[in-house]
C-alpha cells in the first residue's frame, strides 16, 4: 500500500501545483527523488511530528493541499493537539496518510502501534476516513481525497485482502444479501470475514470508507436486527455510528476489532491478529456464537 501511495503522490506532484508533501523522516528515503525535484513542496521536518502538522496547517492556510505522512502513532497520537488546533480549529484541510496499521510491525513494540487512531479522530470534527483493504484501492481513494480542501485520513496497512474491490469512495459495497443478520467488514479484514461466514446466510457489506458512515446502505440492506462490525482498529470504534444509523430500528450489535488489553509480547502480525480474535477461525466462532438462538 505504501508503494502505491508513494508512486501516485510523486506522479501527481508534477501535475498539481497545489500539492505539498510533509514528512517527519518516515519514508524520507523513498520521497528523496521528489524532494530533489520539488524542494519547495516536499518538506522533511525531521523527527518533529508536532511541527509536521503545524507546517501542514500553514501550507493549507496559504492555499496548498498538504499530504502528511508517517507511522500511525506519530501521525495521530503524538501531534493530536496540533490536529485539533492547527487543522480543525482553523478549519483547514490536509490529507493524512499513515502506515503501520494497528500492529503491522510488532517488533517495533508499543511505540509503533496505534489501534485507537480512528477513535481519536472521531473526537474531532469533519474527518473523512478511508481504510483500503488492498493496494489496488489506494490510488482510487487518494485521488478522490486530493482535489478538496477537507480533512482526510488514509489508513494504510501491511494487512490486505486477497483481491481489490471495485470501491466507490463513501459507499459501502453490498457483496451479498442474507436473512440472519448483517456483517460490515472494514478494509483489510474482508478476506478473513468472507472465510469466516462463507456458510452463513448473512448480508455482507464492505467498507473502504468508514467516515462518513454510510448509514443509508446499512439501513437499506437490513433484513434481520443482528449487526456485526468487524474493524481492523480499536473494537467499538464505529459502534456509535451504527447505533445512530439504526436509532429507530430495534437491533442488537456486536463490535469486533483490536482489543483494549495491551499485548506485551512482540510476536508476529498474524499472532496479534489471532490474539485479538480477528483471524478467520476466531471470527467464525465469535460471529456464530452471537447469532446462535
Amino acid at each position: 500500500m505504501r508503494e502505491r501511495f508513494v508512486a501516485t503522490t510523486q506522479a501527481l506532484l508534477g501535475t498539481d501545483l497545489r500539492l505539498a508533501v510533509v514528512l517527519a523522516d518516515i519514508s524520507g528515503d523513498v520521497f528523496e527523488p521528489a524532494r530533489r525535484q520539488y524542494p519547495r513542496r516536499v518538506i522533511n521536518v525531521g523527527i518533529r511530528e508536532q511541527l509536521m502538522i503545524s507546517v501542514a496547517s500553514g501550507l493549507a492556510l496559504e492555499g496548498l493541499r498538504p499530504i502528511v505522512h508517517s507511522y500511525t502513532p506519530f501521525l495521530i497520537e503524538r501531534p493530536y493537539e496540533q490536529l485539533k488546533l492547527g487543522l480543525c480549529h482553523q478549519d483547514v484541510g490536509a490529507v493524512l496518510v499513515s502506515i503501520g496499521g494497528s500492529y503491522d510491525w510488532p517488533a517495533g513494540g508499543r511505540t509503533h502501534q496505534a489501534p485507537g487512531d480512528v477513535a481519536l479522530l472521531d473526537a474531532l470534527p469533519g474527518w473523512t476516513v478511508h481504510v483500503p483493504g488492498h493496494p489496488g484501492e489506494v490510488e482510487t481513494l487518494l485521488r478522490h481525497a486530493l482535489p478538496g480542501r477537507d480533512r482526510v485520513y488514509l489508513r494504510l496497512s501491511l494487512q490486505m485482502n486477497a483481491a481489490p474491490r471495485p470501491i466507490v469512495p463513501g459507499k459501502f459495497e453490498v457483496l451479498r444479501q442474507g436473512t440472519r443478520g448483517t456483517v460490515l467488514a472494514v478494509g483489510p479484514l474482508l478476506t478473513h470475514v468472507l472465510n469466516a461466514v462463507a456458510e452463513e446466510d448473512l448480508t455482507l457489506l464492505y467498507a473502504a470508507t468508514i467516515r462518513p458512515f454510510d448509514a443509508e446502505t446499512l439501513r437499506a440492506t437490513l433484513r434481520e436486527p443482528s449487526v456485526i462490525l468487524v474493524e481492523p482498529y480499536l473494537e467499538g470504534t464505529s459502534a456509535h455510528e451504527a447505533a445512530r444509523a439504526l436509532a429507530h430500528v430495534p437491533h442488537r450489535l456486536l463490535s469486533l476489532g483490536v482489543g483494549r488489553t495491551e499485548l506485551r509480547r512482540y510476536g508476529k502480525m498474524a499472532e496479534h491478529e489471532a490474539a485479538h480474535g480477528l483471524d478467520a477461525r476466531s471470527l467464525r466462532e465469535r460471529i456464530t456464537s452471537f447469532l446462535r438462538p
